[in-house]
């Protein structure tokens, strides 16, 4: 997705031009567990809002690595923004993790007002509704162990009930962010992404995911295409990245 830096901070920037979005999905993969954090959008969503798919996510988590839907256990919702929450009838043994308040936010009365609501689909808040009465969604309040070495952390600020995700991986700790930081510039300049529900939780957050990672190379922004740049791609696929590995050096 095309964009300019004003976008992408509050109060704009001085020395505007085009900074670009990427969308991300990841699998957390044991020998007895495979994990999704977050499920990305359809093309029906992507035609609608006018982002460039490269190919659903789920699809390419099977065909780059050999995950088929069938086997993912569990899905992290960090979120249940349109670019995070889509896709979930292609996962049918999957259980969502999602915290109470961004359930509440997302269904309650904040999305009476539309600036509030742009960015949440209702077709998928009404899917995931769906699942919690099929017994398939699992609520937290606050930071919980998903499964060991896999927790969630709340952080809020950009959504009323954002969760981070902290994983402990061959080289340490790493927290993929999400939007608790859409670009690395937003926690390192400490200038907040301006979709946004609380600012001063948003600004907290910076702090939160610093400490739950092993350094600052072990946090993994949401949206920032520097991600593809600074970890080796996944054989045979410059479009994945494995982030279990040590960074490549900035230029």
């Amino acid at each position: 997705m095309q964009r300019t830096r004003r976008d992408n901070f509050i109060g704009g920037d001085p020395h505007d031009g085009p900074m670009s979005m990427d969308f991300f999905v990841w699998l957390i993969r044991s020998e007895s567990r495979a994990v999704l954090v977050d499920t990305g959008f359809n093309a029906s969503t992507a035609q609608k809002r006018q982002r460039d798919m490269l190919r659903c996510p789920i699809d390419a988590v099977r065909s780059t690595l050999g995950v088929s839907a069938d086997a993912i256990s569990d899905v992290i919702l960090t979120h249940l923004h349109y670019d995070h929450a889509g896709n979930l009838d292609k996962l049918p043994n999957a259980r969502f993790h999602v915290q109470d308040a961004e359930m509440d936010y997302a269904t309650g009365r904040c999305m009476c007002f539309e600036p509030m609501r742009h960015a949440y689909s209702v077709d998928d808040v009404v899917t995931l509704v769906r699942n919690v009465y099929d017994d398939r969604v699992v609520f937290h309040d606050g930071d919980q162990e998903i499964a060991p070495g896999i927790s969630v952390l709340k952080i809020g600020g950009h959504t009323k009930g954002l969760q981070a995700v902290r994983v402990h991986t061959k080289r340490g700790w790493v927290v993929l962010a999400s939007d608790a930081s859409h670009y690395y510039e937003n926690m390192d300049r400490r200038r907040p992404f301006p979709i946004v529900y609380n600012v001063a939780d948003m600004l907290s957050g910076y702090a939160r995911l610093s400490a739950a990672a092993d350094s600052p190379e072990h946090i993994v922004p949401g949206h920032d295409p520097q991600v593809l740049q600074q970890y080796p791609a996944y054989p045979g696929d410059p479009d994945t990245v494995i982030l279990h590995t040590v960074p490549v050096p900035s230029v």
